[in-house]
């Protein structure tokens, strides 16, 4: 299982990005599809999911900024990323599980496969 994230780069405050997930390979009915970011020097924290049934939830602090989609046919997921801070500059990445469809964010360790990460620069 591969998964390849896009879409990161360097965009001013206030500006907006949009991210790209897309998983390959053996696995089937991905059961949530989750956004985290990893700031420099900090813990990787979640930023959003969603489930195979659409169910989303945000961290606080993307809620009403950012939006998380996918495609189930495509097995894509999307993190719209509007009204960006210089806060909000980390590497991002996805990840999937196809054994639990998530209610809340879940830590790191919940997740099975994960992209490779990409950059998100917000200047000031």
């Amino acid at each position: 299982v591969q998964l390849q994230a896009s879409g990161g780069g360097l965009v001013q405050a206030g500006g907006s990005l949009r991210l790209s997930c897309a998983a390959s390979g053996n696995i089937l009915g991905i059961k949530t599809m989750g956004w985290y970011r990893q700031a420099p020097g900090e813990e990787r924290v979640p930023v959003a999911s969603i489930t195979l049934e659409h169910s989303t939830n945000y961290a606080d602090f993307v809620k009403g900024r950012f939006t998380i989609s996918r495609d189930n046919a495509k097995r894509t997921v999307d993190l719209q990323m509007n009204s960006l801070k210089p806060d909000d500059t980390a590497v991002y990445y996805c990840a999937v599980t196809p054994r639990v469809a998530y209610s809340a964010l879940a830590a790191p360790s919940s997740y099975d496969y994960w992209g490779q990460g990409t950059q998100v620069t917000v200047s000031s």
